[in-house]
C-alpha cells in the first residue's frame, strides 16, 4: 500500500508552515509519484486500493514531452520529443511499448518538424464506439520555412499527411494541442505563440485562438479567442463542454514569467450541433506553474499537467487531488488501469488506477 498524504484544508488555508510541508511532500522525490489527496473522492474514486507508481525511464534530453496517444495497431503509446539535434534528423517521437514491459524507443519521423500535442482520430462517420481506422494527429509547430499545422501519422506504416496548415490563407502560429469530437469527427485545436517564443517562427500575425476543422469538407472556423496562450484542450465525457487551458503567465518574450497572467482552465458549453462554443467560465486556477495538457475521465473529473505534477479537479472545478512529480508534468496519457506522466526528462507510471480516461475504451479497442 502506498502512502497517501491527506491534506487538511482548514490548516492549509491558515498555516504557511503547513504549505511548506505540503510542498516537500509533493516534490520531495525524483524517483516516484506522490499521491496527495484533498478529498476522499480522490482517494476512493481516482486512486483506488491498489494504486502504485514507478519511474519507468529517465533521459538526458526531453524525450517525454507532450501528446501520449495509443495505437492499437502497434501496441505502443506515442509521445512527442525534443532532442538537441537539427530539425532534419531531430528525434521527434518516442514510443512506449506497453505490451513489452514499457520498453522505450525514439525516432525521427519524416514529415513532422516540431511536434507537440496529439490525439487519436478516426475517419469521419466512424461510430463513436468503433476503433476502426485509428490514426494519430500531431500538432506540428513548423520551422522557419515550413508552416505549422496538423499532421496525420499512421504508426503501422510510418506515413504522414498534412491535414491543415493554414486558416483560409493565414498562417497558424504554432498549434499546441488537438482533440477530436467523437460524434462530428471534427478536430479542435489550440494555437498559441510558442514557436515564436522559442525563436523558430515569425512574430504572430493573427489572434491567439482555438479552431475547429472539418476533415471531410475542409471547413475551418475560429471558435474561441481572448486567451494569452491557449494550450491544452479536452471535451467532457458527454461532449457538452470543452476545457481549454491558458498558460499565458509564461509568455513573450522568451518565456517571460508574469505571475499575474492566466494560469487558468476555462470551460465552455458546446452548442447542440457540436460546432460552436458559448458561455465561457473560469473553471479553475492552478496552484503551481501553468496548466498544460488536459484530459477527462469517464466520470467528468478533469486532469491537468501543472508545475508540480498532475492536478485532478471534480466537475465543479474543485481540486480533489494531485499526482506530485518533482519538476512538473507537461502532459500525461491514460491507459487501462494506468496513467503515464511525462516530465520532459522522466517517464512515470501510475498503476492500479481506479479512474478511467474518457477515450480509453475506444482508443485501446476494449
Amino acid at each position: 500500500m502506498v502512502n497517501i498524504f491527506h491534506v487538511d484544508l482548514l490548516r492549509l488555508a491558515s498555516n504557511l508552515q503547513y504549505v511548506s510541508q505540503l510542498d516537500e511532500v509533493i516534490s520531495g522525490s525524483t524517483s516516484e509519484v506522490s499521491f496527495v489527496s484533498y478529498s476522499d473522492s480522490f482517494t476512493n474514486d481516482i486512486l483506488g486500493p491498489d494504486v502504485s507508481s514507478e519511474l519507468v525511464d529517465t533521459k538526458s534530453w526531453k524525450a517525454f514531452h507532450e501528446a501520449g496517444v495509443y495505437s492499437h495497431a502497434t501496441g505502443k503509446i506515442y509521445l512527442t520529443s525534443k532532442s538537441p539535434n537539427a530539425v532534419e534528423d531531430q528525434i521527434n517521437v518516442t514510443s512506449i511499448d506497453i505490451e513489452n514491459d514499457d520498453s522505450i524507443s525514439s525516432d525521427h519521423i519524416k514529415g513532422i518538424a516540431n511536434a507537440n500535442g496529439g490525439a487519436a482520430f478516426y475517419p469521419v462517420g466512424t461510430p463513436a464506439d468503433s476503433s476502426e481506422g485509428q490514426q494519430i494527429v500531431f500538432c506540428d509547430q513548423g520551422t522557419p520555412d515550413l508552416p505549422p499545422g496538423l499532421i496525420a501519422f499512421d504508426p503501422a506504416s510510418g506515413n504522414t499527411k498534412v491535414l491543415v496548415n493554414n486558416f483560409l490563407g493565414r498562417n497558424f502560429l504554432s498549434p499546441n494541442d488537438v482533440v477530436q469530437h467523437s460524434e462530428t469527427g471534427d478536430l479542435w485545436f489550440t494555437d498559441p505563440p510558442y514557436a515564436y517564443i522559442q525563436g523558430f517562427r515569425p512574430a504572430p500575425t493573427s489572434r491567439l485562438q482555438v479552431y475547429r476543422f472539418e476533415l471531410n469538407t475542409g471547413v475551418i472556423q475560429a471558435v474561441a479567442d481572448g486567451f494569452d496562450a491557449p494550450n491544452g484542450i479536452e471535451f467532457s465525457p458527454d461532449l457538452k463542454h470543452v476545457y481549454i487551458t491558458d498558460s499565458g503567465s509564461v509568455g513573450i518574450p522568451h518565456f517571460f514569467v508574469n505571475e499575474t497572467g492566466p494560469s487558468s482552465i476555462y470551460r465552455y458549453d458546446v452548442t447542440d450541433d457540436g460546432k460552436r462554443l458559448e458561455n465561457r467560465q473560469l473553471f479553475a486556477y492552478v496552484d503551481n506553474g501553468i496548466p498544460d495538457g488536459i484530459h477527462a475521465d469517464t466520470n467528468g473529473n478533469v486532469f491537468v499537467g501543472v508545475g508540480d505534477g498532475v492536478n485532478v479537479y471534480n466537475p465543479e472545478g474543485i481540486l480533489i487531488g494531485k499526482f506530485g512529480v518533482a519538476g512538473g508534468a507537461a502532459n500525461f496519457a491514460f491507459a487501462p488501469g494506468a496513467l503515464y506522466i511525462f516530465n520532459e526528462y522522466s517517464l512515470f507510471k501510475v498503476s492500479g488506477l481506479q479512474a478511467e480516461g474518457r477515450t480509453v475504451k475506444r482508443d485501446f479497442k476494449l
